[in-house]
């Protein structure tokens, strides 16, 4: 637990009276303070090269009225790494950093509200994501679930050890690989949320979403279903498919609502994210809620306020 106070995660997901808030987008809030992220390793750079900025990061969603946040794990992976001349050991040794400096973030948070629950959550991103193509948003990488497993189990372990007090399996875009982040995290001992983007009405890939949350039916480890990084629009169908069809507390986050051109490499359009829609995410079954791309410290902060889970001062 990150905190004495802290009721271990699956049981708060249960418990509280009110959602569990979540973060928003890492990378938006690193670049607010100056950070350059165009590196393949987008955020996970910053492991090796600035670590006390991911600490900083994390803390000024604490410190809006987040109860939970995620790591910079996403694009963390051994294989991303080695493209860097970093090795292995070094590789262990930054995933579990990655959970470190949101336990430090926590204790500074909880330094300031004392009493708080706090827990971190430990992403780790899609097999996309270590390709760095924006394959994370089409899936189907021509590999198997044997194959996705092999990747993703040594990350997971390492994750794992570090204990967070969850894993966030986020932005998966099909149910094969879904299948894949399942059976690579039985065993573990910590528990994890499995997150898909989604699109309309089916994953990425163009899997029937209750076909997609099934797979999480008969997995112990995974205590919570959902979807991150899609347009607000989509997600409040998303969230109750998962919560009707797994019976699962649900996480949501989704991004602001601005499309990303990928060729221009810039955000377009407006946001449409908005924290009004936190009481229907509930009514359907959210029991995480919070933001991913584009989404700040000040959107946290309205969505904790109308959670009714704002932070204590």
């Amino acid at each position: 637990m990150t905190s004495a106070a802290a009721p271990a995660f699956a049981e708060a997901l249960t418990s509280s009276d009110s959602p569990l808030v979540l973060d928003g987008g890492l990378s938006n809030q690193l670049e607010a303070a100056g950070h350059d992220l165009s590196d393949e390793l987008w955020s996970a750079r910053l492991l090796a090269d600035r670590p006390e900025a991911l600490v900083a990061a994390h803390l000024a969603y604490y410190e809006a009225g987040a109860s939970v946040v995620t790591t910079a794990g996403y694009q963390a992976t051994f294989e991303g790494f080695a493209r860097r001349g970093i090795g292995h050991d070094r590789a262990a040794g930054l995933l579990a950093l990655s959970v470190e400096l949101g336990r430090e973030a926590a204790r500074r948070a909880g330094a300031r509200a004392p009493g708080r629950p706090l827990w971190v959550a430990a992403s780790a991103g899609p097999y996309g994501a270590m390709l760095a193509d924006g394959s994370e948003y089409r899936g189907r990488y021509g590999l198997g679930v044997a194959e996705l497993e092999r990747f993703h189990r040594p990350r997971l372990e390492v994750l794992a050890a570090a204990r967070p007090d969850v894993l966030a399996l986020e932005t998966v875009p099909d149910a094969d690989e879904a299948r894949a982040l399942v059976r690579a995290v039985r065993g573990l001992g910590v528990p994890a949320w499995l997150s898909y983007t989604v699109e309309g009405d089916r994953t990425r890939a163009g899997d029937p979403l209750e076909e997609a949350f099934a797979v999480a039916a008969a997995c112990e480890e995974i205590v919570a279903v959902g979807v991150n990084c899609c347009a607000p629009e989509d997600a409040g169908h998303a969230v109750a498919v998962a919560a009707r069809g797994t019976g699962r507390p649900v996480v949501v986050y989704p991004n602001s609502g601005e499309a990303w051109d990928a060729e221009a490499r810039t955000w377009r359009g407006r946001s449409t994210f908005s924290a009004a829609r936190v009481s229907g995410w509930r009514e359907a079954g959210a029991r995480l809620i919070g933001g991913c791309c584009r989404v700040g410290p000040d959107e946290i902060a309205e969505l904790a306020a109308r959670s009714g889970a704002g932070p204590s001062r």
